[in-house]
């Protein structure tokens, strides 16, 4: 069975998305040679990115554009040369390469992913996406990055979740930049 993640920025209150669903919060500390050579390290993993349709549109309009091959050679590379899958019910086509749009039921077709034979699963922002399938219980792994900041509003990327997730901690790593790397697994 294929390992399905999440790996997403929160702020030190717990969003994951400021109140005009933006992030940019999440680039302060990128100048850190230790954390960039982390993010360079998670993009060039390999696997397979999952997606609900906000967070594709705006990947697919950065990291195909030579700003971003420009800023971050490694992590453009990455992430255009992976697997994709959006899960949309009102897209019309996927144009990112190497995307596949999927329209029909979301917790059935990640069942149908996670039991073929293939790299594991990462779901990047896709806060409705997450938390419908964390509910489900198909989430086998939390990754977050903790930035030091604090929003005061914004929305989380368990909003919807209705029963409690039990986790527990299975790492961590800090950067000079304050950032918490914080890896956690559903608690049996």
């Amino acid at each position: 069975m294929r390992k399905l993640s999440v790996f997403n920025h929160v702020t030190v209150d717990g969003y994951f998305v400021d109140a005009n669903c933006g992030f940019n919060w999440a680039r302060h500390g990128n100048d850190d040679p230790e954390y960039s050579a982390f993010v360079a390290e998670n993009a060039s993993g390999g696997g397979q990115l999952l997606f609900g349709r906000k967070t594709y549109e705006l990947m697919a309009s950065y990291w195909p554009t030579p700003m971003a091959d420009q800023h971050n050679p490694t992590v453009a590379a990455g992430m255009n040369s992976m697997a994709k899958v959006v899960f949309s019910r009102t897209l019309d086509k996927a144009a990112w390469n190497n995307t596949k749009l999927i329209k029909s039921d979301l917790i059935a077709e990640v069942r149908k992913l996670k039991n073929e034979s293939g790299p594991g699963m990462v779901i990047l922002g896709s806060g409705c996406v997450v938390s419908q399938l964390a509910q489900n219980g198909l989430i086998d792994e939390y990754q977050m990055m903790v930035d030091p900041v604090v929003l005061g509003k914004g929305r989380t990327m368990f909003d919807g979740v209705k029963d409690q997730l039990n986790l527990k901690l299975t790492r961590t790593r800090t950067f000079s930049n304050g950032k918490i790397f914080a890896c956690y697994e559903p608690a049996a």
